[in-house]
């Protein structure tokens, strides 16, 4: 039994959600977000409330019941409330400098790493260490800050790299010098 396939989704006041077929549109203040959901999984809206049901309990329609369900929720909060990720830059002369929607990235590699905000996601930097990915699509947020994080992986022996502000780094211990 899912669990969470099960649970209804509240839809805000302000967010509007039109079902077309299988492709679910939800708009809002922040946002318009589309996507495919899956045929199996049938969506009923009725008063500003989602639920979900599955047909049988086949595996194929077990497995993507909550999936379905938790897709449609990121959406109608991403377009509510939105989504934000914080990465913390720890290093000698470690940099993080945004001109536009270009970010900059000085990192101790021979050639500074740019990135570009995408649709959907903006990028702030507060100080030369913090960066601040915030957007109304979950998946596209999440995906940029994995890119900005594998420029410099945190390593575990001086903790220098690019981690998430809530991240921690295991530290080992390395060589005694005997």
């Amino acid at each position: 039994m899912s669990r969470i396939g099960n649970k209804p989704v509240t839809i805000p006041s302000n967010v509007t959600v039109e079902i077309d077929g299988h492709t679910v549109t939800v708009k809002g203040p922040k946002g318009e977000l589309t996507r495919e959901l899956s045929p199996i999984i049938a969506i009923n809206i009725e008063d500003n409330e989602a639920t979900f049901t599955r047909p049988n309990d086949n595996k194929e329609s077990r497995s993507i019941h909550g999936t379905t369900r938790s897709l449609f929720n990121n959406m109608v909060e991403g377009v509510s409330e939105g989504f934000k990720k914080e990465l913390q830059l720890v290093g000698v002369g470690y940099r993080a400098q945004l001109a536009g929607n270009k970010l900059t990235l000085n990192v101790g590699l021979s050639h500074p790493v740019e990135f570009e905000a995408g649709e959907g996601v903006e990028l702030e930097v507060p100080s030369n260490t913090q960066i601040i990915v915030k957007g109304y699509d979950k998946e596209a947020v999440g995906e940029l800050a994995a890119n900005i994080r594998a420029t410099r992986l945190p390593e575990p022996y001086k903790g220098k790299g690019i981690r998430y502000v809530d991240e921690f780094v295991r530290r080992k211990e390395g060589k005694t010098g005997k």
